[in-house]
C-alpha cells in the first residue's frame, strides 16, 4: 500500500472493502493507525474520528512493508550496532558505552558564549523552546575542548535514538564526522541523496520513495557532524555558493555547508561538534552548548561507575585529592578515563593494592603510562609469570613502533591532517601487529572510491603525543624543526621580541616572513599539546627514561634549544604587550597564549625553567582576565611566581577557577599586592 494516500483515497478503499465486512473495514483503518509513520497525513483524520479497535482487531499481527518505516528500522539498526561500544586503546578490547558514560556539565551559551543555564540531559538538546538564539537558525552547535567529550556526547544521543529513547519526533539520524569530507577530491561531485545513501546507510527497498519522504518532511530529520575543527580544508562557511536542488551535484564541502545553513533540507534539525575556538556565522546558529567536562560530583559518580566497590572509589578518591594536578585533568573525561585505567593497571601490577606513583603526575606522565600499559599488553600473556619489564625495557623494546607512530604522527600534524591512507602507514614502517596497539585505528568510513583503507590516530591528543616523541626520539630532528609547533606563539610584530631570542633560534622561520593569510581556524590545540608534551618529554625527570632511547649529546642540544626558546619567547611575548599605567601599576593584560606558556613550563617540572620565566615577567600588574585559564593553570602560574622576587599585582577575574585554584596560588599571596 502507497504512503502517500489522502482522505478521498481512504474513502474510496473503504467503500470498496465494505463489501467484505465490518471486520475487513475496521482492520483497514487498524492498519493505517498502527502505520502512523508511514501514512503521516492520516494522523489529523484518525485523531479526529476517534478510532478504537476490537480486541480481535488488535491481537491481528500486523506486517510494515513501508519502505519508510523500514528505513527507520534500518538506521536504528545500523545507529544501534555502531554505538553500542567504545573502541579502547587496544582495539581487542571494547566497552559498553552503557558502562563508562556519564553525562558532562551543559551550558546553554550566547552568541558570546555567556551563560543561558544548564542542560540536564543529551536530549535537551533538541529542545526547541529553551537556549533559542536566532529562531531562523537551524544548526546546534557544540563545543569544548579536546577530550571534553563532544563525540561520547553524540554517540549517546544515538545509542538513545537507536534504542527508541529519544522522544524527539526524529525519524531519520544521519551522523557524520567532518574528517570524512576531507577524504573527497576537489573535483568530487555529489547530489544529497548519494551522500546520504551511498556514503551513509543505503534503504533496502525503494530509495527514491525515502528520498522523496525526506524532503516532504525534513523536521524529522536528524543530522549530526562531529569535529569541524578536524575539516583540512579552507572552508569559509558564510562563502559557500548555495545549493539549495536536492538533485543538483555538488562539491560535498558544498553539501555540508549547505545542510548547516538550512539551504538543503530546512527544517531538519542539525547538531555540529568542534573544539573551543572555533566559530560559525552566527545566522546558522539556533543555540549554542558548551561542554565543560566533569564536576566534582561527576569525578565521584564516575568513580563509583568504574569501581563499583566502596573502598577502592575512596581510595582513588583520596589520592586523587592528595594529588591535586592529577585531580584537576580529571575535569576532562577523555584524561579522567586515561588516569582511572591506569590506577586499575597498577592496581593489578601490585597484587591488588590500589596504589598510584606518589610522584607528581603530570600529563606526559599520564600518556607515557598510557604508553608502557598498553606495549607490555602486546607481550605474550603467562597465567603463572607476571611480567616483570621495567619502562625503560618496555619502551627500549616497543622503541621502533613508536618511532613508527611517531613519523605518522608528524607528517600529518605538519599539514594539520588528521586522517592518513593505507600507503602513508605502510610508508612509516608500522607493521601489522603494531596497528593492534589501538593507538592508530581503521577509520569506519571508506574513501569515495571504497577502494583502500584510511586510518586515524584515536584521539587528537594522542597524535600530538606521538609528535613529540618523533622529535626527541629521532636524531635528525634539529632546532628549528623541534621548535617548529611553537610557531603560532610568537608575539604579535616580533620586533621587539626578535632581539630577546639568542642568535641560534631560528626566530624567523618560526614567525615567519611576512604577513600570512588569516587562518579560518585559528584554535591550534594539537600544536600547542604536541608543544607541551614536548616539555614534559624533555625535563629533567623522563632522562633517565630517555638516555635509553636517544643519545645523550641529542638530548642535552634539544633540552638546551627548548628551556632558551621558552625563556625567550615568555619574556618577547610579555614585553610586546601593551602596557596601561594605573595608579602606581604598570599594568599588562596576558592572552590564552600566555597560559599555554606557563602549562609548557610546569611540564617541564623544573625549578631552573620556572626561575627563568619568572624573569621573563617585567611588569608589576599582570591581568589574565578572560584566558580561559582553569584552576590547574593555578599551579602552573604558582609554580612560576615562586621564583619572583618582586612584588606583583594579579588579576585572574574571569577564569574558570575554584577553590582549588585559590589554594594553589595560597603560597604565592606573600609577594602578591593584589589579587583579583
Amino acid at each position: 500500500m502507497p504512503s502517500c494516500l489522502c482522505r478521498l483515497q481512504v474513502r474510496k478503499i473503504l467503500d470498496l472493502v465494505q463489501s467484505k465486512g465490518e471486520e475487513v473495514s475496521e482492520f483497514f483503518l487498524y492498519l493505517l493507525q498502527q502505520l502512523a509513520d508511514a501514512y503521516v497525513d492520516l494522523r489529523p483524520w484518525l485523531l479526529e474520528i476517534g478510532f478504537s479497535p476490537s480486541l480481535l482487531i488488535q491481537s491481528k499481527v500486523v506486517v510494515n512493508t513501508d519502505p519508510v518505516s523500514r528505513y527507520t528500522q534500518q538506521l536504528r539498526h545500523h545507529l544501534g550496532r555502531d554505538s553500542k561500544f567504545m573502541l579502547c586503546y587496544a582495539q581487542k578490547e571494547e566497552l559498553l558505552l552503557e558502562e563508562i558514560y556519564m553525562d558532562t556539565i551543559m551550558e546553554l551559551v550566547g552568541f558570546s558564549n555567556e551563560s543561558l543555564g544548564s542542560l540536564d540531559s543529551p536530549a535537551c538538546l533538541l529542545d526547541h523552546t529553551t537556549g533559542i538564539l536566532n529562531e531562523q537558525g537551524e544548526t546546534i552547535f557544540v563545543l569544548g575542548d579536546a577530550g571534553v567529550g563532544k563525540s561520547m556526547l553524540l554517540q549517546r544521543l544515538q545509542s538513545l535514538w537507536a534504542t527508541g529513547r529519544l522522544d524527539s519526533g526524529v525519524k531519520f539520524f544521519f551522523h557524520f564526522r567532518c574528517r570524512m569530507f576531507s577524504c573527497f577530491r576537489e573535483s568530487d561531485r555529489l547530489c544529497l541523496q548519494d551522500l546520504l545513501f551511498k556514503h551513509y546507510c543505503y534503504p533496502q527497498q525503494d530509495p527514491e520513495e525515502v528520498f522523496a519522504f525526506l524532503l516532504r518532511f525534513p523536521h524529522v530529520a536528524l543530522f549530526t557532524f562531529d569535529g569541524l575543527d578536524e575539516l583540512h580544508s579552507d572552508l569559509d562557511l558564510s562563502r559557500v555558493p548555495d545549493s539549495s536542488c536536492p538533485w543538483e551535484p555538488a562539491h560535498p564541502l558544498v553539501l555540508l555547508a549547505n545542510l548547516l545553513s538550512g539551504k538543503l533540507l530546512k527544517g531538519a534539525s542539525k547538531l555540529l561538534t568542534a573544539r573551543t575556538g572555533i566559530e560559525v556565522p552566527r545566522q546558522f546558529l539556533r543555540k549554542k552548548v558548551l561542554l565543560r567536562g566533569f564536576s566534582p560530583s561527576h569525578l565521584r559518580a564516575y568513580a563509583r561507575k568504574m569501581f563499583p566497590e566502596r573502598a577502592l572509589q575512596d581510595h582513588l578518591l583520596s589520592q586523587l585529592e592528595a594529588n591535586p594536578n592529577l585531580c584537576s585533568l580529571c575535569s576532562v573525561p577523555l584524561f579522567c578515563w586515561i588516569i582511572f585505567r591506569c590506577f586499575q593497571h597498577f592496581r593489578a601490577a601490585f597484587e591488588g593494592s590500589p596504589q598510584l606513583p606518589n610522584c607528581m603526575m603530570t600529563l606526559t606522565d599520564v600518556f607515557l603510562l598510557v604508553t608502557e600499559v598498553h606495549l607490555n599488553r602486546m607481550q605474550p600473556s603467562s597465567l603463572v609469570q607476571r611480567n616483570t619489564r621495567s619502562p625503560v625495557e618496555t619502551l627500549r623494546a616497543g622503541r621502533d613502533t613508536l618511532c613508527s607512530l611517531g613519523q605518522v604522527a608528524h607528517r600529518g600534524m605538519e599539514r594539520s591532517l588528521f586522517v592518513f591512507t593505507q600507503e602513508e602507514v605502510q610508508a612509516s614502517g608500522l607493521q601489522e601487529g603494531d596497528m593492534q596497539l589501538g593507538f592508530l585505528r581503521a577509520l569506519p568510513e571508506l574513501g569515495p572510491g571504497e577502494d583502500q583503507q584510511s586510518y586515524e590516530f584515536f584521539h587528537l591528543t594522542l597524535q600530538a603525543f606521538f609528535t613529540a616523541f618523533f622529535l626527541v626520539l629521532d636524531d635528525r630532528v634539529g632546532t628549528r624543526e623541534l621548535l617548529r609547533f611553537f610557531q603560532d606563539w610568537m608575539p604579535p610584530g616580533g620586533t621587539a621580541a626578535a632581539s630577546c631570542y639568542p642568535p641560534f633560534l631560528p626566530f624567523q622561520c618560526l614567525r615567519g616572513s611576512g604577513p600570512s593569510r588569516e587562518d579560518l581556524f585559528k584554535n591550534k590545540d594539537h600544536f600547542q599539546f604536541t608543544s607541551l608534551f614536548l616539555c614534559g618529554l624533555l625535563s629533567k625527570a623522563k632522562q633517565k627514561l630517555l638516555r635509553h632511547l636517544v643519545p645523550a649529546a641529542a638530548l642535552r642540544r634539544k633540552r638546551k634549544a627548548l628551556w632558551a626558546h621558552l625563556f625567550s619567547s615568555l619574556q618577547g611575548y610579555l614585553k610586546s604587550l601593551p602596557r596601561v599605567q594605573v595608579e602606581s601599576f604598570n599594568q599588562v593584560q596576558a592572552m590564552p597564549t600566555f597560559i599555554w606558556m606557563l602549562r609548557c613550563i610546569y611540564e617541564t617540572q623544573s625549578q631552573k625553567v620556572g626561575q627563568l620565566a619568572a624573569r621573563g615577567i617585567c611588569a608589576n600588574y599582570l591581568k589574565l582576565t578572560y584566558c580561559n585559564a582553569c584552576s590547574a593553570d593555578c599551579s602552573a602560574l604558582s609554580f612560576v611566581l615562586h621564583h619572583f622576587r618582586k612584588r606583583l599585582a594579579l588579576d585572574l577575574d574571569n577564569n574558570n577557577l575554584n577553590d582549588y585554584g585559590v589554594r594553589e596560588l595560597r603560597p604565592c599571596f606573600s609577594r602578591l599586592t593584589v589579587i583579583r
